[in-house]
């Protein structure tokens, strides 16, 4: 078990027969150490959410923010990625890349990515293995980085999020993907989870992480006998327009149907917005706003905080641009009915998904319990408006519309950890297309195809197929609806099923072939066995592969529950006589898996080769830059003082010639020089520098270290003296060692007057006489002489056993002998009182 990983050890937990076996795997896994993190990866920014202090958190990166801009930048020594690449969008925007969420798994000439090529600002360039890659200047040098290599910097940006909010290292997460991505964009995602040195437990359909934050906090649901709460999800994001129907139960969630539009997102309404802008600059300002990718990238962002504005005002809001474009200001104005209309057609596009949604789960708008919504552009009203008049109700905004989708996937990851325990709820997915596989037909010698998983079939899941062949044979998995797909090809992938023989008498072997829909919605054949006959009595006559072939549900991992007689019920095959038994024997065969979209190991393994170098020259890079920093602040630092509190303890012009020189020599030749010429930069100043700082120093802690020594001397002083007047208090120490206090007394407060003397003579900007460690030593020493022999405590007095125990003793009544002697009175006058009653009772 320690050897699978925490998804597939999940599934395994759910087969195995008996509760108390699977108790027994989970207290044994308990102990290890695990990160629960969930990663909402967006088209324009992220969130990372961590599960920690018994609940679900929205963690902050460097700059305090829960949102980290999706965006890396390059420069000429390091990488810039979240909020910092941001910030370079419009000085450095050939070399950010934005939006790059769009190209998983696409190749170069998908006409998808042909049509956004014109629109982006930095450019894209076809990878050596046809796949889609972005051109930028790295390092001084033109380099092409796959998406799954920016995907992946992005990705090690957010594991620095977690592990700054977790304080510890984290692996293993959950990461969110549109619940329209192909198989081809998921194998894309979960490889730029590798790069990125990440365990991905599930890739989670971002409205399935949604319901799961949503249902697993609801203490009123139906139980599981009783009708489902029917919830609708509307996620409307940046760049993509996703809906799902939920159906909820106590303890689970099932997901009935979903449906999409993948190029309806906050973006259209940006790229309206800035197409209108640039019309009318053309014509009031004479500018060609898209021949000039800075000027269009500043008019990108400005839309984008207009539209926000507009979404909570309705009256004309101002749009104003300094030095737009050939130092020209720029302005304008709009309100919200004016942008509503201009985005008529997109506004139109809200409601066929939804009508698609209720006809696939056969469903009335009256069967809809809520709808919830969430995404940025759920925000717009005239969006909330259309989902109203739609469903007949207002929708909810229970959810925050930004951070649930992190949060479901943390919570999806606490439910995989065996780290943490986490109230029982299951999650049902579903296929977002249909899945069908082909192969060649022996008999028709044709091709024969089969759908095995169709539209919105639940996921993950499993399926036995059976085939009887006496040779390998291919099987070719595929979508069988393009129309749907917002993708170009429909294939899957090619399975080989290899070593495949005839039976010992010449017959067709049986094959069973099983194919999965696995946590991450990918397809694959994960399994092949041949069923070999080890005894039979009389022949049997094979069937054509079409007949043979059939379809089996399983559990989750064991699929020998009865599959067997399963498979002899379906068959097509004529009756048999009546035969002896026969013993089988079941042989695994080995699978070529030839995925459509998938990286080859020795390219994964270098670009997880490449990320590391890229880390260890952006951490170079920042320790360079620190101790460039550190020499600036200094300057700036030490140059004000000098004109300020260390202005009496200078002595020379030195350290203010120095500092200029070195302010002047950062911003010229100091600009881009290696880590090691800054440190010492930093020590050169430091050794002019430091005698004023100590001789501050020592101007501030002298007077104290003189009172403290002070302090004492007066209270040693005293104590001689009190000995000299024959106190009783310390009448029992050594007149030689009092006199040894004294002489220590005597020569340690001419020491000091002299010091002082001398010290109040010396200018502020020389050396000290005096140090205050000098001082603190003579405190220590007199403290050790003298302390020892003060605090000698007196010799005990033993009193004559017959007198009473509780009498005072000695010291207390000694001091004062008049009073001494009465209380040996009262004391014989009370041993008499109490000898009365003892005769008395005699």
């Amino acid at each position: 078990i320690e050897k699978l990983s925490y998804a597939t050890f999940e599934e395994l937990q759910k087969s195995l027969i008996g509760s108390r076996v699977s108790r027994l795997c989970s207290r044994d896994l308990v102990a290890v150490e695990m990160s629960v993190v969930g990663f909402d990866v967006g088209f324009l920014s992220c969130y990372v959410a961590v599960a920690r202090a018994g609940g679900i958190e929205t963690a902050a990166n460097e700059y305090s923010d829960r949102s980290t801009p999706a965006c890396v930048s390059f420069g000429p020594r390091n990488r810039s990625i979240g909020a910092a690449a941001k910030s370079q969008m419009v000085t450095n925007c050939k070399n950010t890349v934005q939006g790059f969420k769009r190209f998983h798994g696409r190749v170069f000439s998908d006409p998808f990515v042909q049509n956004l090529k014109s629109s982006l600002v930095y450019d894209l360039s076809q990878m050596p293995s046809g796949t889609t890659g972005i051109k930028v200047m790295y390092m001084e040098e033109e380099k092409v980085f796959s998406i799954e290599q920016i995907t992946a910097m992005l990705l090690t940006k957010l594991k620095e999020t977690a592990e700054s909010a977790l304080k510890k290292p984290v692996a293993d997460c959950v990461i969110s993907v549109p619940c329209f991505y192909t198989d081809a964009e998921r194998r894309s995602v979960i490889d730029a989870a590798q790069i990125a040195g990440l365990n991905c437990l599930r890739l989670m359909n971002e409205t399935t992480a949604v319901a799961l934050a949503y249902g697993i906090y609801k203490q009123d649901l139906p139980t599981p006998e009783e009708k489902p709460r029917t919830v609708v999800f509307v996620d409307i994001g940046h760049s993509g327009y996703q809906v799902s129907v939920c159906a909820f139960n106590k303890g689970k969630l099932k997901i009935l149907a979903t449906a999409f539009d993948p190029e309806m997102g906050g973006k259209d309404f940006d790229e309206r917005l800035v197409k209108h802008f640039c019309e009318e600059f053309a014509v009031k300002y004479k500018l060609d706003v898209k021949s000039k990718p800075r000027a269009l990238v500043r008019l990108y962002q400005e839309c984008e905080k207009l539209k926000k504005l507009m979404s909570a005002n309705s009256s004309d809001l101002p749009l104003n641009i300094e030095c737009f474009m050939n130092d020209i200001d720029v302005s304008s104005k709009l309100n919200r009915a004016q942008f509503e209309e201009m985005c008529a057609d997109i506004l139109a596009r809200v409601e066929p998904p939804l009508r698609s949604l209720l006809e696939q789960a056969h469903l009335k708008k009256d069967d809809i319990h809520a709808v919830e919504i969430v995404g940025g552009a759920s925000r717009m009203p005239a969006i909330k408006e259309r989902i109203n008049k739609f469903f007949g109700k207002e929708p909810s905004t229970t959810l925050n519309a930004d951070e649930a989708v992190a949060r479901g996937c943390a919570l999806q990851c606490a439910i995989l950890s065996p780290a943490f325990k986490v109230r029982e709820f299951s999650t049902t997915d579903v296929v977002p297309f249909p899945i069908s596989l082909k192969w060649n037909s022996a008999a028709e010698d044709g091709v024969s195809d089969c759908e095995v998983f169709p539209k919105n079939h639940a996921s993950p899941f499993s399926k036995v197929l059976t085939f009887y062949r006496r040779e390998p044979f291919s099987l070719e998995a595929y979508y069988n609806c393009p129309k749907e797909l917002p993708y170009p090809d429909p294939t899957i992938g090619q399975y080989v099923i290899q070593k495949v023989i005839p039976q010992a008498s010449g017959e067709s072997s049986k094959i069973k072939v099983k194919v999965r829909v696995n946590i991450h919605g990918i397809f694959s054949v994960s399994s092949a066995s041949l069923v070999e006959v080890q005894k039979s009595e009389e022949e049997e006559e094979s069937m054509d592969t079409e007949q043979s072939t059939e379809k089996e549900k399983e559990n989750e991992v064991l699929p020998q529950d009865t599959t067997e007689g399963k498979q002899e019920k379906k068959s097509d095959q004529p009756p048999q006589a009546k035969k002896a038994k026969v013993k089988t024997k079941a042989l695994e065969l080995p699978i070529e898996n030839n995925p459509q979209w998938q990286l080859a190991n020795d390219m994964l393994n270098l670009f997880v080769e490449s990320e590391g170098k890229m880390i260890m020259q952006d951490k170079l890079e920042k320790e360079r830059n620190d101790a460039k920093n550190y020499v600036e602040e200094y300057v700036y630092e030490m140059r004000d003082k000098l004109h300020g509190i260390f202005e009496k303890f200078v002595n020379e012009n030195a350290l203010s010639l120095k500092l200029e020189d070195t302010e002047v020599w950062l911003y010229e030749d100091g600009e881009d020089q290696p880590k090691q010429v800054y440190i010492d930069k930093l020590v050169d100043l430091k050794s002019l520098g430091q005698p004023i700082q100590d001789r501050y120093t020592e101007f501030e802690e002298r007077p104290k270290a003189f009172d403290e020594l002070g302090r004492q001397l007066q209270q040693y002083m005293k104590i001689v003296e009190a000995y000299k007047t024959k106190e009783e208090q310390y009448d029992h120490l050594d007149e030689a060692e009092v006199q040894k206090v004294d002489r220590m007394v005597n020569d340690v407060m001419i020491w000091m007057n002299s010091k002082m003397n001398q010290q109040s003579k010396q200018s502020l900007a020389m050396e000290p006489v005096v140090k205050t460690t000098e001082i603190q030593a003579k405190t220590r020493e007199l403290f050790s002489t003298c302390n020892p022999i003060v605090t000698k405590p007196k010799p005990k007095v033993d009193l004559p056993k017959e007198e009473n125990p509780s009498e005072p003793n000695g010291p207390v009544n000694t001091q004062e002998n008049p009073e001494a002697q009465p209380s040996g009175t009262e004391q014989a006058a009370a041993d008499g009182a109490e000898a009365k009653p003892d005769m008395d009772l005699d």
